[in-house]
């Protein structure tokens, strides 16, 4: 059997590890990384596990927003802490699935870097545009797109985004082009999107479904396989004319990789004690959010597939931001 430089790490990890050094832990304040401002709905979503963790470990969680470069700038920080246990990555979409064939020279390399620890929440995106758009439908944003001839706008939290990405693979698909603005996280995104400043956006539920129920922004189609049942009105992408289409957002806990595995094993235990705790799990539910808390093997499955399947659209897309 074959071992990879993860496994073996973990191997390592494991043997090294000691009941005295599981029972030490955690010696001082943790931290939870999130790679974007404050404001979105990943930060939103490390707040309300701090909280949980914090009581449930007995030493003080904080929240670090590390932002930049799509969410790389916080994950290569992790990547380079400790692995002790007392440093976690609020790991998403773009960092840890599309980082590693978007940018040539990463600083760290998202198949190694990590130790998966769990998926937490998980939901489509949401095509939307400003009110005051004409546009009522998939099949009027893609004449517009190509009336347009390459302008039509679309903003997102940043580059390497699966915001950024799931543009290029709709154009993929659509046979269009967009412009991309990225911004600085999901929250001033919206506020343009909503200004009107840029046209239209792939948004997140959290930060984009009360603007949508405001009538600030309207909700052109989702990104899942089946209609969302928080907005039940809106179709998918499959069913207005994209047969197959389907993206996901989503976010999920990582220690650096040689995390202990006694360390990892109490981390996912109260982790998944946090979102099942009805106060999150029905917050986030009601807000368009899958809650769930995978095993760290589930994960790191799923972390592998999405990196394949993204490292598809940035090839055909001939992308690379560095």
């Amino acid at each position: 059997m074959t071992l990879t430089r993860r496994s073996l790490g973990a191997i390592l990890g494991a043997t090294l590890a000691t009941p005295a050094l599981a029972q030490a832990w955690p010696s001082r304040t943790l931290r939870i990384v999130v790679p974007f401002p404050p404001g979105g709905s990943t930060d939103t979503l490390a707040r309300r596990l701090a909280e949980k963790l914090t009581a449930a470990l007995g030493q003080t969680v904080v929240v670090e927003n590390r932002p930049g470069a799509g969410g790389t700038v916080g994950a290569d920080m992790v990547a380079k802490s400790p692995p002790d246990g007392h440093t976690l990555l609020m790991g998403v979409t773009g960092s840890n699935a599309i980082a590693g064939s978007l940018f040539r020279n990463l600083p760290y390399d998202p198949a190694t870097a990590f130790a998966p620890l769990s998926r937490v929440v998980s939901a489509p995106l949401i095509l939307v545009v400003n009110k005051d758009q004409p546009i009522q439908d998939l099949a009027g944003y893609i004449a517009a797109a190509r009336a347009a001839n390459g302008g039509l706008t679309y903003a997102t939290p940043g580059n390497g985004t699966s915001m950024h990405l799931t543009g290029v693979m709709f154009g993929q698909a659509a046979k269009v082009e967009l412009t991309h603005v990225p911004y600085r996280g999901s929250a001033a995104a919206l506020t343009d999107l909503v200004g009107g400043q840029v046209q239209s956006s792939f948004a997140d539920f959290l930060v984009s479904l009360p603007q949508v129920r405001a009538g600030a922004i309207r909700a052109i189609a989702v990104t899942s396989p089946a209609r969302h049942p928080l907005l039940p009105e809106v179709p998918t992408m499959d069913e207005s004319g994209l047969p197959g289409f389907a993206a996901t957002s989503w976010q999920g806990l990582f220690a650096p990789a040689g995390t202990p595995a006694p360390i990892m094993a109490r981390l996912h235990a109260e982790v998944a004690r946090a979102m099942a705790a009805p106060e999150i799990k029905d917050s986030f539910a009601a807000q368009g959010f899958t809650v769930e808390a995978t095993t760290p093997a589930e994960f790191d499955a799923f972390v592998r597939a999405e990196v394949a399947k993204w490292a598809v659209v940035v090839r055909e897309g001939r992308i690379s931001l560095d």
